[in-house]
């Protein structure tokens, strides 16, 4: 930890420091929204920026701050929840199929090769219309075209560190099984699975988005930034901002996730 903060410069610093902010702010958003994201009142559509609506109000009179504020949870948040999970199961396929090799090795290739012939983005669209459009599907689609794309690459991570060494001395040791993984595995491919992580943050936050923006995603009234762009798009002409305010906000958060995986590149090499 030392180590890799000591290797952080000011953009990296800056940008975790924002991102943590932004993260703080999405988790207590409920107790700092100027008003209720989800309260319609039509006589109060579309009024300019004031102290009571700082951002001012949608088609619908729905307070912009408030919805953003709350979106966090729904676009950082979902996409923060897809790269665990997926890193979950993509290091315990890794391992299991790093270790058992054999025929194992041989029908997770193949299958990895079939499902990686398509862009995880045109998977991810396929399982979401067999399942259907919801916010759940979303995150079951993503968690699981990321899981497919995780999985191969560490397995080429995992088989390149078993060959090291210490992984020998350990075996020697005694040491094995969970154990050796979680002490000698995992902290040996941390470096490149932080580079895939962070830059695919931001990836999968747009890939979020846009489903809510084609309507396969998250349903209104869910103040998903994606969603918030789609329903703003009717009224760019006269109001761009309702397209404008959260559409920054992914620009921001996909930019600094952007400039950290930078870091992590570094790292990795």
């Amino acid at each position: 930890m030392i180590k890799l903060h000591k290797s952080l410069n000011g953009k990296q610093l800056t940008s975790i420091s924002l991102l943590t902010f932004i993260g703080i702010m999405g988790l207590f958003a409920p107790l700092i929204m100027p008003n209720d994201p989800f309260l319609v009142d039509v006589s109060k559509k579309f009024l300019e920026p004031s102290w009571a609506y700082p951002l001012g109000t949608d088609h619908l009179g729905r307070c912009i701050l408030s919805r953003i504020l709350l979106g966090i949870r729904y676009s950082l948040g979902s996409a923060i929840f897809i790269q665990l999970i997926a890193s979950f199961f993509a290091i315990c396929i890794g391992a299991i199929v790093a270790f058992k090799r054999g025929i194992i090795d041989y029908l997770f290739i193949r299958i990895c090769d079939v499902l990686l012939a398509f862009p995880t983005l045109v998977l991810a669209f396929g399982l979401l219309g067999i399942l259907g459009p919801s916010l759940r599907n979303v995150l079951l689609a993503l968690i699981v075209t990321q899981t497919i794309y995780y999985s191969r690459i560490l397995r080429g991570l995992f088989i390149s560190v078993r060959e090291k060494e210490f992984i020998k001395a350990a075996k020697i040791s005694g040491t094995s099984g969970v154990k050796l993984i979680l002490r000698h595995f995992v902290p040996n491919i941390m470096a490149p699975m932080l580079t895939i992580i962070s830059f695919d943050l931001g990836k999968v936050i747009l890939e979020i988005a846009g489903f809510s923006f084609i309507g396969l995603g998250v349903q209104a009234p869910t103040p998903e930034w994606g969603m918030m762009i789609s329903e703003g798009k009717q009224y760019i002409r006269l109001h761009p901002e309702l397209m404008l305010y959260p559409g920054a906000a992914i620009i921001i958060v996909v930019l600094l996730f952007t400039i950290l995986s930078g870091h992590n590149k570094k790292v990795g090499h």
